[in-house]
């Protein structure tokens, strides 16, 4: 089966540049179409399928409405070179095949520059190898995906840090900080899921360890129970969470009410807003979250990263009755990205100059202590991990795993 589905998605990625072939006759003309399609005089057409509804609804929306605070603000006072940007954005239910559907669609007659802002692993794994035939930029992907990474893709740009970097840090911090050694791995079991499993594992390996217990879930429900049992037979002192709102906030409060005494940690996909907003607050564990960004509230998001600011205050502006959050940030981090790239592949933008346009940008200040840097070798733009835990209904930042401790030691923790 995996033979036929590898040459039928050959197959579909030949299609679509015979298409594009067949519309400006010749070989001659795909290269200049390829290059230019979606720009004409007034605006630049890029694409997007993300998960507008369903289970992931969330994540989708807010990476989508923070993007479009700045792409909207920068329509308003005059667009890139005197052109509007239009993004043309559609929903695929975080479900691979409809994500790949989109994508055809978009390549063959949407008459886009460039991909933007998809969500998700599976669903943005699926479409790489239509990117690669077609030659058209992806930009700004909500996911940590080692495989978007490595090996490198010229037409894959994140900006986001990986989720090996997420979970290589939140594991150095269980175990270095707070001597904790029994740790599980709880995880969607898909493209996503193994990808956060792996980068937990290794992690624990360069450290000679090996996870107590492994749990999972099928993605598109909330039924943990068999993964819960699994990890709770095995009293880790941790938890190293890889899925969505949904499922890791049920997994937290059956964990809790079972008696189980552990740091619940998430990854940045997870959603923390939502997450926050389905657990209790009187747990008896930590939860902490990871992020790429700060929350855009926090005391210490100007001083980080000064865009914050920014898409705060776009954000009100264009999205009155939106609650700031880090996966809109991210969103909006993303579109200050593809804005400076269009600026610098000047007034007749191509997407070879557009990649060039990324490429150049080293040291591109976010304002505060970060900024992004890329290159003809180097794809991603930030490398930056921050941690935060859960109090009083909401995420704060955390310099330090130990805070984590109060009067139990992990000892106390694995106890039944």
């Amino acid at each position: 089966m995996k033979i036929r589905w590898w040459n039928a998605r050959g197959v579909l990625c030949a299609l679509i540049l015979v298409l594009l072939c067949a519309c400006k006759g010749g070989e001659a003309a795909v290269e200049e179409d390829l290059g230019t399609s979606g720009v004409s005089d007034t605006a630049i057409r890029l694409g997007s399928s993300l998960p507008l509804t369903g289970h992931a609804s969330y994540l989708g929306t807010q990476t989508l409405r923070g993007a479009m605070s700045y792409i909207r603000f920068v329509n308003d006072h005059g667009g890139v070179h005197g052109r509007r940007i239009v993004l043309d954005a559609r929903d695929d239910g975080y479900d691979p095949p409809r994500c790949l559907a989109n994508t055809q669609q978009l390549l063959i007659n949407g008459d886009i520059f460039a991909l933007f802002g998809y969500v998700g692993t599976p669903t943005t794994m699926r479409i790489l190898p239509l990117i690669e035939e077609a030659r058209v930029p992806l930009l700004g992907m909500f996911t940590g995906a080692n495989g978007l990474r490595i090996p490198f893709n010229r037409y894959a740009i994140n900006v986001r840090a990986s989720y090996y970097q997420e979970t290589g840090a939140a594991v150095r911090h269980l175990v270095q900080e707070l001597g904790i050694r029994r740790i599980a791995v709880f995880y969607q079991y898909d493209a996503f899921g193994f990808d956060g499993l792996t980068g937990a594992e290794l992690a624990l390996r360069e450290l000679g360890l090996a996870p107590v217990a492994r749990g999972s879930y099928v993605r598109g429900t909330n039924d943990v129970t068999e993964g819960l049992k699994r990890i709770l037979e095995a009293r880790p002192e941790a938890v190293v969470m890889v899925g969505t709102y949904e499922p890791c906030s049920e997994f937290i409060r059956r964990a809790d009410a079972a008696g189980l005494k552990a740091i619940f940690y998430n990854l940045s996909f997870v959603g923390g807003e939502e997450l926050a907003r389905r657990l209790p607050k009187d747990l008896s564990s930590p939860v902490v979250l990871s992020l790429v960004v700060p929350p855009p509230t926090a005391p210490e998001a100007p001083r980080i990263m000064g865009v914050a600011t920014e898409y705060v205050q776009h954000l009100s502006e264009y999205y009155p009755d939106d609650i700031p959050n880090a996966v809109g940030l991210e969103g909006y981090i993303n579109a200050r990205v593809l804005v400076e790239a269009l600026y610098r592949a000047g007034k007749h933008p191509s997407r070879k100059g557009f990649i060039a346009a990324i490429e150049s940008m080293h040291d591109y200040k976010l304002g505060g202590d970060t900024a992004i840097s890329f290159s003809d070798q180097d794809h991603q733009g930030m490398e930056s991990v921050f941690f935060s835990v859960l109090r009083n209904g909401s995420f704060e930042l955390v310099d330090d795993f130990r805070s984590l401790v109060h009067s139990d030691s992990a000892k106390d923790r694995a106890e039944p």
